[in-house]
């Protein structure tokens, strides 16, 4: 009986060891890669305006057919 336990034992460990941890290890790092790549919530980006190519913030622009504008004037909306 003691030896079927220790059997399982040791397979268990094999499988973890050599299969399973190499693959949790690897979706972590994939993970922090792309947290790394993705823009954080407090980040501004910066965007060109159509018109005149002055910078504003995406969150403060105006988006007209896919276009990014700085002001109602340079969007030409009212």
């Amino acid at each position: 009986m003691l030896k079927i336990v220790l059997t399982i034992a040791v397979i268990a460990a094999v499988y973890f060891f050599l299969i399973k941890k190499p693959q949790v290890t690897q979706h972590r790092r994939k993970r922090a890669d792309d947290e790394k790549r993705r823009p954080k919530a407090d980040e501004e980006i910066m965007v060109e305006c159509e018109k005149c190519g002055t910078f504003v913030s995406s969150h403060e622009a105006i988006i007209v057919d896919g276009k990014y504008y700085c002001s109602k004037t340079c969007a030409g909306v009212k």
